[in-house]
């Protein structure tokens, strides 16, 4: 049974981190191929196992040190129906690897969850098509019937919450939205931007989630900005909708944009002790904003600096 499901801490105002760019790390830093960035690979050997558990690890020390929450995603990002076709899995295994996933941090969770850290298990969904460009466009109930495969497979668990990351238009989000509430699941929805702050379909970031509020009833728990960096949306979190229901931001380590970190052959990792004092802004700035991580090009390092300069 699920612990937070019901009582997320990170909606009672307790400060949380989340882990960095799980994907970036393990290819670039433990230098391990994963094929179309899916990190649900890693689960098919004990080897691969290993290095998640110990990835998770080096979080938990993190947020055990400064007294934090701590959200740990599951590597399921590319766990879905097309992805997993590309690299050769069925339904029936990659609802496998959906429930492996939440097992494993479960494991973690049973060996060092304290009082002061809790720790929330968010079963991760990615878009269908590719997360930097807007490609395979649904309408929402497209959307919500090819993610209700995934959404499904993580109702059959102990998660604590779904987080939809790196969504670039808004029918996919409403979809997404509608098939956690079919399923009962909390939600986070989680948008990526350009470096002019809007989606890459040219909507603000408060009109996309003023949107899928009206189109869902508020459906998620809260949203989540992703996979940019702090100098390309610093300047929107000001917005009306955004200090309403904006309560998470995992920054990239590079100030680059999409398209030349798509072309990018060397990791970016830019300057953790920078990104710490530009989330430290954030939070001066935005007090609401309590779940704070990385993305792209993060990992301990990064994650660490925000902490330091946070609490």
């Amino acid at each position: 049974m699920s612990i937070y499901q019901s009582n997320l801490p990170q909606l009672s105002g307790k400060f949380c981190i989340t882990d960095g760019g799980m994907e970036t790390d393990i290819i670039f830093n433990k230098k391990i191929d994963l094929p179309e960035f899916a990190s649900y690979d890693m689960l098919r050997t004990q080897e691969g196992y290993a290095t998640l558990h110990e990835y998770y690890e080096s979080y938990v020390k993190l947020a055990q040190r400064f007294n934090v929450g701590l959200i740990l995603e599951t590597p399921t990002w590319r766990a879905n129906p097309d992805w997993g076709k590309v690299i050769g899995d069925s339904t029936d295994e990659l609802h496998r690897f959906n429930l492996k996933a939440v097992k494993q941090i479960e494991h973690v969770r049973g060996q060092y969850e304290t009082e002061s850290s809790p720790i929330i298990i968010s079963g991760c969904i990615g878009p269908r098509g590719d997360g930097y460009t807007p490609s395979t466009l649904m309408t929402a109930l497209e959307a919500k019937q090819y993610h209700s495969t995934q959404i499904e497979s993580f109702s059959q668990t102990n998660v604590d919450l779904v987080s939809a990351l790196t969504f670039n238009y808004i029918d996919e989000a409403i979809g997404v939205t509608l098939a956690a509430k079919q399923f009962n699941l909390p939600v986070c929805i989680s948008f990526t931007v350009e470096t002019d702050g809007k989606l890459p379909t040219g909507e603000s970031l408060g009109e996309a989630i003023k949107t899928v509020d009206e189109a869902t009833n508020n459906g998620p728990v809260y949203y989540m900005l992703n996979c940019a960096h702090p100098t390309h949306f610093f300047d929107i979190l000001n917005d009306e909708y955004c200090v309403a229901r904006l309560r998470a931001i995992r920054a990239n380590a590079s100030s680059c944009s999409h398209a030349e970190l798509d072309e990018a052959e060397e990791l970016d990792d830019g300057n953790p002790y920078e990104l710490g004092q530009q989330f430290a802004e954030i939070r001066e700035n935005c007090p609401h904003i309590n779940v704070l991580g990385g993305c792209c090009g993060t990992d301990h390092r990064h994650i660490e600096q925000i902490a330091a300069h946070c609490t």
